[in-house]
């Protein structure tokens, strides 16, 4: 909604020079006023100029002190305009018979005098002959100020005497086409789902390949888990790593623990250890990495270099 505004603001902002000279032209009006009371109320748009300039001045008014002089005003304008309204004189209430017949008598062609002396003269023969005539014309007159009942008219014509011939319905022909587009449409979705598979697959083989090599060469320390998976350079592919090495996991292709110092480390299981039985009890857990987490690890482990390089990095250094 509109925002509330504050009188006090208004002041403020308000020029106090702006403010001097609207009162000042607010008293020269209402001393022009009531000096020419007189003038005021004889002039038939005297009134009008006046008010319309008090308007033009109420315009600029923004504080109290110059809307308390436009009151003062107002209750001015207001007697003068009571005072002309008591000298207004109306003459609805009086009604002239005499005038009225000698107007009607004029437009009807009759000279007001001859039917005057005919009134007098009993034994007039045109007596009759002037009034029949005098009101044919006035009735004319009148019949123009009537208003005529409008004649009725069909909308559409008028009513045909037979029934209309029913159109013969077509068949129009169903849509097939779409149809088999609609079918085509889940056997695109789960190609797609599989091609996506295939690459998570073949992501996650090769994650699991880079482990072991890490650990061919160093068996006996293991990798920590943020070294191998956080990617100092981008956010989104320490996402996507710790994702991908949420698989190795479950399938039991590695395992993660705790080091002395507490820190989780990853190694990759092997095949014999896992055959034998001397599998552990695996634990289910969410991680929940948050942006400055990241930024975080990358600066407490000193992580400069990823150790997972996205595949099309490792295809342009194979090339």
């Amino acid at each position: 909604g509109d925002e509330m505004i504050d009188p006090a603001s208004l002041e403020e902002e308000t020029d106090p020079s702006l403010c001097r000279q609207i009162r000042h032209q607010y008293r020269a009006l209402i001393n022009s006023v009531q000096q020419n009371r007189e003038d005021i109320l004889n002039a038939s748009d005297k009134l009008t100029e006046v008010l319309e300039e008090a308007n033009t001045l109420f315009n600029g008014v923004s504080r109290a002190r110059e809307a308390v002089l436009d009151a003062h005003f107002l209750v001015l304008a207001s007697d003068l305009g009571k005072e002309k309204a008591k000298q207004l004189r109306s003459d609805l209430n009086s009604f002239d018979m005499l005038r009225y017949v000698e107007t009607l008598l004029t437009h009807m062609g009759v000279n007001p005098l001859e039917a005057e002396e005919l009134i007098r003269d009993e034994d007039s023969s045109d007596l009759e002959f002037i009034v029949y005539d005098s009101w044919k014309i006035s009735g004319k007159t009148a019949e123009n100020t009537f208003n005529k009942t409008h004649t009725f008219h069909f909308l559409l014509g008028s009513i045909q005497g037979e029934c209309p011939v029913p159109k013969p319905r077509i068949e129009r022909p169903r849509k097939v086409r779409m149809i088999e587009e609609q079918q085509a449409m889940p056997a695109q979705l789960k190609r797609m789902e599989e091609s996506h598979q295939e690459a998570t697959e073949k992501e996650v083989e090769r994650i699991l390949g880079l482990l072991q090599t890490y650990f061919q060469e160093d068996p006996d320390t293991p990798m920590s888990f943020f070294d191998f998976v956080v990617d100092p350079h981008s956010f989104p592919r320490t996402v996507e790593n710790i994702f991908h090495v949420s698989f190795i996991i479950r399938d039991g292709f590695a395992r993660i623990r705790l080091d002395r110092d507490r820190l989780p480390v990853i190694e990759p299981v092997n095949i014999n250890e896992e055959s034998g039985g001397n599998t552990q009890i695996r634990n289910q857990a969410i991680i929940a990495l948050s942006y400055r987490d990241w930024e975080e690890i990358v600066r407490t482990f000193e992580i400069s270099e990823p150790v997972i390089t996205s595949s099309q990095s490792q295809q342009r250094l194979s090339a």
